[in-house]
């Protein structure tokens, strides 16, 4: 019998195509264990979402307590009385399967709802649209509501978790330069689930960061290496692989091929791949096929003199919207062992806490003055302005651009790793690029979202082990900022791509 497509379904092929093959057809038993970052994910959706139903004012119809025929039938029977709200129903026709949280009556029919503990949209506010995977599930139940003609028309909504109820008017244009419809987006994905689900689409594995929280992660890593996929290089993700793969399906084959072969004019001739960028990826297959590859930078690698130096991470819990950890590794005259770390922790999941926390880390940063600081992606500088716009009190808009100035504040990812170097390893992620150095976290799975996990057991129990484990993590993290730092300083100038 084949399998229904289902929301769950396709929320999970926005994020992966494979995931959805494996799920469906592959042996269970070969799954790694769940993170305890998605186990905490599920279960703060499922309070948040018991949370606003018992808070909710206006009556509703609950069918939560039900399952499989028995709620289907029970939905069924409710829309055709005319409730005015159903929760936890089940609707179902030609093979999809939705369990839509909410249900609205309207005059016309019905619009269907979803309660999420995230935010209902996604981007600048300022340009903010609907979550992808959001429109995909909302997409399905409209389209089985429409099916069984009892849709009042195609537009559903979330109540997300600031509260709002977000509208999706799948029919809307995305705007005055794009005719595309959300609608659009929902049948392109209703129609690759068939295609998987039916068996008429064989999906391949594809290496990127969402890969680490998945249940086959440890299966597919296993057969990228046994194939020698394309996605093992850098920034060549599944859609620019799967427009080469029709010429070149390996990181060996891309290696020993020489990509002028591939030029036309100033493009190449795959969709979306300029012929600079494929260059470039054929210098990094070259580098991940050679023996001893060895790590290079285009141009030389200069750092700003200062005698006091902080390496600096800070930790963000995204489900409670509160920066918990400021952590800094102070080093002077570039000598390690003067080395110290120094952090300020948010004790409770609160304003008030996160305000001290923020305002001790900034009186800690200004009284190390003058100083280089070193910090790896723009997220600690997007943070610390977010953070200033909540307590202008601690400092300005305008000490938050002086602080991460270029001149004395260094993006390494971004400013050095990013522009003008090469390394032979899969991703430039700080803990491959690091490990590959030689470093060594102390916990046997270190990762951002796993902080967030122990922060939430710190919150729930005040386990002095717990805080201390979420501050090792984070000591670790800005000390491997400084092992790269000074690898850096160090890496050979190759202006001329490898032979």
């Amino acid at each position: 019998m084949t399998p229904p497509v289902t929301a769950a379904l396709l929320y999970d092929l926005i994020a992966c195509p494979h995931r959805v093959t494996m799920d469906l057809y592959s042996d269970p038993s070969e799954r790694d264990e769940p993170s305890a970052f998605v186990e905490l994910l599920w279960e703060k959706g499922s309070l948040y979402e018991k949370e606003v139903i018992a808070g909710l004012k206006e009556r509703f119809l609950d069918l939560s307590h039900f399952a499989g025929d028995e709620k289907e039938q029970r939905t069924s029977e409710a829309m055709q009385r005319g409730e005015p709200l159903i929760y936890g129903g089940r609707i179902q026709i030609d093979g999809l399967l939705g369990d839509p949280d909410l249900l609205r009556k309207k005059e016309s029919g019905y619009l269907a709802g979803d309660i999420k503990s995230g935010s209902g949209e996604e981007g600048p506010d300022d340009n903010s649209k609907p979550k992808l995977q959001y429109v995909v599930q909302l997409g399905l139940y409209t389209d089985i509501l429409e099916r069984k003609n009892l849709s009042a028309s195609r537009h559903a909504f979330v109540w997300d978790i600031h509260g709002r109820e977000v509208s999706y008017d799948f029919q809307a244009p995305y705007g005055k330069r794009s005719a595309r419809t959300l609608w659009q987006d929902y049948e392109d994905a209703l129609g690759q689930a068939q295609s998987i689900v039916n068996k008429r689409l064989v999906t391949l594995p594809a290496f990127g960061a969402i890969c680490k929280l998945c249940h086959w992660y440890s299966l597919c890593v296993e057969q990228l290496k046994k194939t020698d996929d394309l996605t093992m290089i850098p920034e060549l993700g599944r859609s620019k692989r799967d427009v080469m793969y029709g010429s070149v399906r390996t990181v060996a084959q891309l290696a020993s091929t020489d990509p002028e072969s591939f030029a036309n004019g100033q493009k190449s001739v795959f969709p979306g791949i300029g012929l600079g960028t494929l260059r470039k990826f054929h210098e990094r297959a070259k580098l991940l096929s050679a023996k001893d590859g060895t790590p290079y930078t285009r141009e030389p690698i200069a750092f700003p003199d200062h005698e006091c130096e902080l390496f600096f991470d800070i930790e963000v819990d995204p489900m409670r919207d509160i920066c918990y950890l400021h952590g800094f590794v102070e080093r002077l005259g570039q000598d390690n062992a003067t080395e110290r770390f120094v952090s300020t922790f948010a004790e409770t999941a609160t304003p008030a806490a996160e305000k001290r926390a923020f305002g001790e880390a900034w009186t800690y940063i200004q009284d190390r003055q003058p100083c280089t600081i070193y910090y790896y992606s723009k997220y600690e500088r997007t943070v610390y302005r977010a953070l200033q716009e909540k307590y202008p009190d601690v400092c300005s808009a305008d000490d938050i651009e002086r602080l991460f100035d270029p001149t004395n504040a260094i993006d390494l990812y971004n400013d050095i790793v990013k522009k003008t170097t090469e390394w032979p390893t899969w991703d430039f992620s700080i803990k491959t690029l690091a490990k590959y150095l030689g470093f060594s976290w102390r916990d046997t799975h270190p990762s951002g979202a796993a902080s967030i996990e122990w922060f939430h057991r710190w919150i729930d129990s005040a386990d002095p082990a717990i805080r201390q484990r979420i501050l090792d993590y984070n000591e670790d993290d800005c000390r491997a900022t400084r092992i790269l730092r000074d690898a850096l300083a160090n890496l050979p100038v190759m202006a001329e791509p490898i032979a």
